[in-house]
């Protein structure tokens, strides 16, 4: 089978824990695309912080990359918003309150923005969170009422221990859910629209591309990429993935630390570097 389309989850799968793309998976992933191969990275990030890893592949001209956990498709050369699904924003005053309640800190996501309550108050780990993001130009707004935002709203994002989490999926759970609610992470909890996740992004993707399901590899390692390892006709996960996962998928890699990503490209794409 020669794969058309490539779909990678970034955290905890192509990227190790020092957040880099190994030297061994970006040869391997550039013979790829030099091939025809469309690479596409299926991301809880925002597209300023994703699309800078496809500029370090020179893959970023004709390419595109999944963010928010699907929220939104956006073309890596243009940054232009190829879809989104756009949320009710005041159907989230609900979700803010409970967090404001429970001091759980949350922020608010269009395409390209991100704005928090109070910049001042955030938690120490909030704040050391963003600080990472600078280095991409990416930085938080003071959330303003929902009539002065230009853009959709598409992604509420709460992060917290893994504690305060566990009771707040369980609290929300017992919901009438108005949104796709996903633990996009240990620390993070995402409320996006109900239609919105990376498997009905890729195929949304891959149709308009003529990529039929079974011509495409996906590779993640949380429950927000199950969707899209169950759209694929292959479905890896990483080893660094939950028991769950690993069991939802059709095959288990190695961890990010160990060049999972890349023994995939070696045994499915025939690539060595």
């Amino acid at each position: 089978m020669q794969y058309r389309l490539i779909a990678l989850d970034m955290d905890g799968t192509l990227l190790n824990d020092d957040h880099e793309i190994t030297p061994k998976t970006a040869a391997a992933l550039q013979q790829i695309a030099a091939q025809g191969t469309e690479i596409v990275f299926c991301t809880g990030r925002t597209p300023l912080n994703s699309i800078p890893y496809m500029e370090q592949l020179g893959l970023h001209h004709e390419g595109h990359v999944i963010v928010h956990n699907g929220a939104a498709t956006v073309h890596t050369g243009t940054h232009e918003i190829v879809h989104q699904f756009a949320m009710e924003p005041q159907a989230l005053e609900p979700y803010m309150h409970y967090c404001r309640q429970h001091h759980i800190h949350f922020d608010i996501n269009t395409a390209f923005d991100i704005y928090v309550d109070s910049p001042e108050q955030m938690q120490a780990a909030a704040q050391q969170m963003y600080a990472k993001f600078q280095s991409f130009g990416l930085t938080t707004q003071l959330l303003p009422h929902w009539s002065e935002l230009e853009q959709p709203v598409l992604k509420m994002s709460v992060f917290g221990t893994p504690e305060q989490l566990d009771q707040t999926h369980s609290d929300w759970s017992l919901w009438t859910q108005a949104f796709n609610m996903q633990r996009s992470g240990e620390f993070f909890i995402d409320l996006m629209h109900v239609q919105a996740s990376k498997g009905t992004a890729l195929r949304a993707l891959a149709e308009q591309l003529g990529i039929a399901p079974e011509q495409i590899m996906a590779i993640g390692n949380y429950y927000n990429d199950l969707s899209m390892l169950q759209y694929a006709g292959l479905g890896i996960a990483v080893d660094n993935s939950p028991i769950d996962v690993k069991a939802a998928a059709d095959e288990v890699t190695a961890s990010n630390n160990d060049d999972g990503v890349y023994q995939m490209l070696n045994k499915y794409c025939g690539v060595s570097v």
